[in-house]
């Protein structure tokens, strides 16, 4: 468990050591976020989750990123760092081929893939121990799913929905693996 925490407290660090360094070099580094369809805005795919338009956005995605880490790393040790960086490559990459032309950055497309990662593993893997883990995420974050749906202005839905839809790929992909 502390291995866990310690690596998901060292992500979200690092998240708020970039948002830091943000707001005293003048360079804006939103520019890194996904631009979709834009040979400029493809390094968004790895970048936009480590960047954050101001302290709102950060903190409403930090304890969420923290929790849902430190689960990860601690309940599938063996894949986490493979599911963590496939949720980015393929959630952000479905920004960048679908989403609307306007810069998305921040780590919650992370979150919902971890969130949908968790609740739908319960149900590829049909083991007791994956069950409550999904249950105890669901029950913890499941009304995050309206976040899918456009129409919160300034939001990308689209991070969350195909952050949603990478996580349940991976669960997917990943249900023959042991909790």
């Amino acid at each position: 468990m502390k291995k866990s925490l310690v690596t998901a407290m060292s992500i979200v660090s690092l998240l708020w050591v970039i948002f830091i360094i943000d707001l005293i070099i003048p360079v804006n580094f939103t520019s890194f976020g996904i631009l979709p369809r834009s040979s400029e805005g493809i390094k968004g795919i790895l970048f936009a989750p480590f960047l954050h338009l101001n302290l709102a956005h950060i903190m409403s995605n930090t304890m969420p990123l923290l929790i849902l880490l430190t689960g990860l790393f601690w309940f599938y040790e063996r894949i986490a760092w493979r599911v963590l960086a496939l949720s980015i490559i393929i959630g952000n990459g479905l920004v960048w081929i679908l989403g609307r032309s306007l810069v998305h950055v921040g780590a919650s497309g992370v979150i919902f893939s971890l969130v949908s990662f968790f609740i739908l593993s319960a149900v590829f893997k049909k083991n007791l121990k994956s069950l409550i883990l999904g249950l105890f995420v669901f029950f913890m974050y499941g009304g995050i799913i309206w976040g899918v749906l456009p129409g919160q202005a300034g939001i990308s839905w689209e991070g969350h929905l195909f952050g949603f839809i990478a996580g349940g790929i991976l669960a997917y992909f990943f249900r023959d693996v042991e909790v």
